[in-house]
C-alpha cells in the first residue's frame, strides 16, 4: 500500500458498525445491527467472525491469552469466546450499571468496562457513568463513578494510565492504575472545548485520537489538549482506530443519520455505516 494521505473507503453497507480494533492483521469491528462481529482487511475483503445473541454487541476487546470478549450492552454482561467457539457470560455488570458501552483490556487481563443510566432525550443521568475493573476471574467492582457518559478508553503502553472520553463533558480524563487494577488520581488529560470525544485510540507517541461526531472530524491531542492534527469528514464520526502493517493507517467509522437516531432511542432505525482508511505520519503502539 502506497504512502498516500488520501482518505479511502475500507468497507461500506454496515448498519451501525463500531468499536473498531486492529487484531491479527486485520481490522475487527462490531455491527449493532446485525449483532455481528467482522473482520475486514486492508483490500476490504470481509469475514464474518461471530453472531453474537444479544441486543447490540456494543464493544469488543481480546485477553492476553487470545480469547474475545464482547460488551453486550443493554443487558450490562460482558461475553467470553472460548477456543470452540461457543459464547459464556465472563462477568455479570448489572448490579453496578443499566448499561454498558466501551471496553479496554490491560496485559494482565484486567478490563475495564464503562456504562451508566443516561436519558440521550433529556440528558438526565448526565454523570451516572461508571468505570468497572473485571478481573481475569470475572470478579467486578466498581473503580470509578461520575463520568459524564463515559465513551472510549485506552491504557497507555506502560500500562500505568487508563484514559476514558468523557462525551458530555467534552473532554479526556486520566486515571492511575494500580497493581490490583484498582484507579486512582483522577484528572483533566485533555479538555476538548467543543468537541464530544466518542472512540479513541493512541498511538506511539502518547497522543490520542478522538473521534467527534457533531463536528465530522477525526482529531489528534496531547495531554494538556494541544491539537495536533485534524482529519475532517463528510459526516459524524463515532470511532477511530490505527491499525495497518506498519500502524500508519488511521480506519474512521463514520455514519450519516445514526446520531439523531440513537440520541431520539427509534428503535431500529439505521443508516448506512462505513469504514474508510487513511495514513498517518505516527503510528499506534502494538
Amino acid at each position: 500500500m502506497g504512502q498516500t494521505t488520501e482518505t479511502r473507503f475500507l468497507l461500506a453497507g454496515l448498519t451501525i458498525g463500531e468499536s473498531p480494533r486492529w487484531h491479527e492483521g486485520r481490522l475487527w469491528l462490531s455491527d449493532w445491527g446485525t449483532q455481528e462481529i467482522i473482520a475486514v482487511d486492508l483490500e476490504g475483503n470481509s469475514e464474518l467472525m461471530l453472531r453474537v445473541p444479544t441486543t447490540i454487541p456494543i464493544s469488543i476487546d481480546w485477553l492476553p491469552d487470545g480469547r474475545l470478549l464482547v460488551v453486550s450492552g443493554p443487558e450490562a454482561r460482558l461475553l467470553r469466546r472460548e477456543p470452540d467457539g461457543s459464547l459464556v457470560t465472563h462477568a455479570d455488570l448489572s448490579g453496578l450499571t443499566s448499561g454498558l458501552n466501551e471496553i479496554v483490556v490491560d496485559h494482565r487481563g484486567n478490563a475495564y468496562v464503562n456504562g451508566g443510566s443516561f436519558d440521550f432525550a433529556t440528558g438526565a443521568g448526565a454523570e451516572s457513568g461508571v468505570v468497572a475493573l473485571v478481573r481475569p476471574d470475572g470478579s467486578v467492582r466498581q473503580v470509578a463513578d461520575n463520568i459524564a457518559f463515559g465513551n472510549g478508553m485506552a491504557i497507555t503502553e506502560d500500562g500505568s494510565t487508563l484514559i476514558v472520553a468523557e462525551s458530555w463533558a467534552r473532554r479526556l480524563s486520566a486515571f492511575d492504575i494500580a497493581a490490583d487494577g484498582s484507579l486512582s488520581n483522577r484528572r483533566v488529560w485533555a479538555d476538548l472545548g467543543d468537541a464530544p470525544p466518542d472512540g479513541i485510540c493512541m498511538d506511539t507517541e502518547g497522543a490520542v485520537w478522538f473521534a467527534d461526531v457533531p463536528n465530522k472530524r477525526c482529531v489528534r491531542v496531547r495531554e494538556g489538549g494541544e491539537v495536533l492534527q485534524t482529519i475532517e469528514l463528510d459526516r459524524g464520526a463515532f470511532a477511530c482506530m490505527l491499525g495497518g502493517p506498519d500502524g500508519h493507517c488511521l480506519y474512521s467509522r463514520p455514519s450519516g443519520l445514526v446520531w439523531r437516531t440513537w440520541l431520539t432511542r427509534r428503535e431500529r432505525v439505521y443508516s448506512s455505516s462505513q469504514v474508510r482508511l487513511r495514513r498517518t505520519q505516527v503510528g499506534h503502539r502494538y
